[in-house]
């Protein structure tokens, strides 16, 4: 039988546990993570990165970014991951007791495996014991716990304080380049207009403008046109890539496609085969 846990140890402490591989549905990371993979691994994909985490390795995932993940057991264990939600609240006050600057707007690299720290490793093992109750840490416990991992962050690599205490807004970028690097995300649309720099209805404006069409009608044109290659080009099968494509179920992307091109991705399977082998 499947087995599927997440507990929050408050709103900022996420234990996962899993004993199958498991998809999820695209992400929108409003705040940064800071990840300990126990066991299994988290395979996560954004539009610049494509990371395996494995057991034992942390990684500091920046806000501001679509993410989709598969959590995958192995060696006969099950998935397990300690995830902290950088919340920007407690970011904040922390940032005011050290009087830190926080006017630097950060222009590194999105997602950072950590090396290796006695600390960080100290502090994660100090909250194993939780996972077993995780309502037993209480919400000011928690934001001390959030705060300690800061401090050995800094610690560990003192020049991540420009990625911790950036609290600037996306700033209005390029709209076609964002949308070809990002098509693949099944979000919503205000999701794609707060990473662009825009409002709601500005996005659709410029959106209009630039494409000639809605986002909805574009995003699925897009999806379909890169199923359509993927199947014919490199032999994908419909089933490993709909969800790739930011498709929620099989049967909802066959639909479209049939009516995009006339024909079913199963159709486009066996034409392909049969003009290899002709």
């Amino acid at each position: 039988m499947k087995k599927h846990t997440k507990n929050l140890f408050s709103d900022a402490i996420v234990y996962s546990l899993d004993t199958e591989k498991e998809t999820e549905y695209d992400n929108l990371l409003v705040e940064s993570v800071l990840l300990l993979q126990l066991s299994g691994e988290m395979t996560f994909e954004t539009s610049t990165d494509r990371i395996t985490a494995r057991s034992g390795e942390v990684y500091l995932v920046r806000k501001h970014q679509f993410v989709k993940t598969t959590k995958t057991p192995k060696n006969n264990e099950y998935y397990k991951a300690l995830m902290f939600i950088l919340k920007e609240d407690i970011l904040g006050q922390y940032a005011l007791e050290k009087q830190l600057e926080t006017t630097v707007k950060y222009h590194g690299k999105s997602n950072i495996l950590l090396p290796e720290s006695t600390y960080l490793k100290g502090f994660f093992n100090s909250l194993i014991p939780y996972t077993v109750n995780p309502k037993s840490i209480d919400h000011p416990l928690s934001e001390l716990k959030v705060k300690e991992a800061v401090e050995l962050l800094l610690l560990a690599k003192p020049e991540l304080e420009n990625f911790l205490f950036d609290f600037s807004e996306p700033h209005k970028i390029d709209l076609e380049k964002f949308m070809i690097s990002n098509f693949q995300f099944n979000v919503p649309i205000d999701s794609f207009a707060k990473l662009t720099g825009r409002s709601l209805a500005g996005f659709k404006r410029d959106f209009q403008k630039v494409f000639s069409m809605s986002p909805r009608q574009w995003l699925q044109n897009k999806r379909l046109t890169e199923a359509h290659y993927q199947i014919e080009k490199n032999d994908k099968k419909p089933s490993s890539i709909y969800v790739e494509l930011g498709f929620e179920s099989l049967s909802h992307f066959s639909y479209a496609f049939k009516k995009q091109f006339g024909y079913a991705p199963t159709e486009l399977t066996k034409m392909r085969k049969n003009k290899i082998s002709t």
